[in-house]
């Protein structure tokens, strides 16, 4: 694309305003042989004129002019259009006027005389900088409205903070690596990444890799000519190929074979591949994102996956969150699965009792916002009256949030605990916590209501033992 054009592949407009008409003429006549569609102007009032009716990219405004100086022209001109960059051209004795007009927004200012190339270079960088400003305002317009569907329902401080990163990623052609336990939405943010990218109106190709056998995926991956194989009797386009200027999700990618992932290196580094049975060389312009519920990082340590290719996927990634650490989606999350599910199944609801509420925001959801969701199916397929009660919700859940008995189970014999006076209160805790879950056989559902605290505060406390252990090897 040339710099003379914007994303939309529209001539970049740059509005000369300036009262001396050979000075104008002889500037339009540079610009417009790089390009730029140019519209003159012979003093502030015609610009604001012209300003009100066209879509200007670039302001070039002498500093001195009758009825409307430059500076006037500049503040105006910003409270109609803020995105518009505005380069003042000055004379001998208005650098200082026009040092201080930066300080209203002026881009920058070039002084009489100039060169072609001088001015040219500039106007090339205030026009890349208004490209920013722009492609930004529609990023978050595409960020608005994407949330106005509701595809991703999260404000706690753990989503915001992923979502900041997609926004941030998103306009890139990077390669992304999605990393989270199972349930937690990576292909939904996958899709995300897509949709708020210049790539949104191409294609946005979906791969599981764990539900096919190497043979099979690969020839899914790259393609197939006739007669490559027992039962290949048509040449068949692969996903790569199908995902041309637009996107490929490779879902579980740490389930990929040796083989394959070699040849998905391949197609990161140069971009090129043969289809199964074939020798013609194909290109596609794919952006790759890709998921794993696995620690890829530690599979490579493992020589499960190959590291150069960890590299490759590795540029950018996305760490989801499990639901357990985000608290304060649950109820937004339950509300939202609710108004899909009433209408689906006719249901008059009116919402969940405070009761239900709370239980599902003292589970801990192992399975994170898949299971989150087929519990409200559920609780809305059986609930009786307009409101959602403990009851509807699937009995495991009831059961794990329940304070168990201290005097039934074979694990809660009454056990003391003794350490020496002088104990420090932080290996006091951890000690507490290690004999609860050895009594608790493990659960921390059931150690949590033993200690009187939520289950998200062990896990906070084992990760943090565990990195202790970490920095102490």
């Amino acid at each position: 694309m040339s710099l003379t054009e914007g994303k939309t592949g529209d001539v970049k407009s740059i509005l000369l305003v300036d009262d001396h008409k050979p000075f104008r003429d002889s500037l339009a006549r540079v610009l417009e042989g790089e390009g730029f569609r140019v519209m003159p102007a012979n003093d502030g009032e015609e610009a604001l004129n012209i300003l009100r009716n066209e879509f200007i990219h670039l302001i070039l405004t002498d500093l001195k002019m009758p009825k409307m100086d430059g500076v006037e022209l500049l503040q105006v001109a910003k409270t109609i259009r803020p995105e518009v960059e505005v380069i003042l051209i000055t004379g001998y004795g208005t650098v200082d006027t026009a040092v201080t007009a930066m300080k209203d927004g002026a881009f920058d200012y070039i002084q009489k005389p100039f060169k072609p190339r001088e001015i040219l270079k500039l106007v090339v960088k205030a026009l890349e900088k208004q490209s920013l400003v722009l492609e930004n305002r529609r990023l978050q317009e595409r960020i608005k409205n994407w949330k106005q569907f509701e595809k991703i329902v999260g404000r706690s401080p753990a989503m915001k903070k992923v979502l900041e990163i997609v926004a941030q990623v998103a306009p890139s052609s990077a390669t992304v690596l999605i990393q989270g336990e199972s349930g937690t939405g990576k292909e939904i943010m996958a899709q995300a990444v897509h949709d708020l990218s210049p790539r949104a109106n191409h294609p946005f190709i979906k791969v599981s890799c764990a539900a096919l056998p190497e043979t099979l995926l690969e020839a899914e991956l790259f393609g197939y000519e006739r007669g490559a194989f027992t039962g290949a009797i048509t040449r068949k386009e692969g996903r790569f190929e199908l995902a041309n200027g637009g996107t490929l999700f490779l879902d579980e990618i740490g389930e990929v074979s040796p083989t394959v992932q070699v040849k998905l290196l391949r197609v990161l580094q140069v971009g090129e591949f043969e289809r199964l049975g074939g020798t013609k060389t194909i290109r596609a312009d794919v952006r790759l994102i890709a998921a794993s519920n696995l620690n890829l990082l530690e599979a490579v340590d493992k020589k499960l996956f190959r590291e150069d290719l960890y590299s490759r996927l590795n540029v950018i990634t996305l760490t989801l969150p499990p639901l357990r650490e985000r608290e304060g989606d649950i109820p937004l999350l339950a509300h939202h699965f609710l108004e899909i599910f009433k209408k689906k199944n006719n249901k008059d609801l009116r919402g969940f009792t405070e009761e239900a509420i709370e239980v599902m925001v003292s589970y801990d959801w192992p399975r994170n916002v898949r299971q989150l969701e087929n519990a409200i199916e559920r609780a809305v397929v059986l609930s009786k009256g307009d409101l959602i009660v403990p009851g509807d919700l699937p009995p495991e859940i009831i059961q794990a949030v329940e304070r168990p008995s201290r005097t039934k189970g074979p694990w809660i014999d009454e056990k003391s605990i003794s350490v020496p006076l002088g104990t420090p209160l932080e290996i006091i805790e951890k000690r507490v916590i290690e004999e609860t879950l050895r009594h608790s056989r493990g659960d921390k559902n059931v150690a949590s209501k033993i200690l009187g605290i939520s289950s998200r505060t062990i896990y906070r406390k084992i990760e943090e033992e565990k990195k202790k252990e970490e920095e102490n090897k």
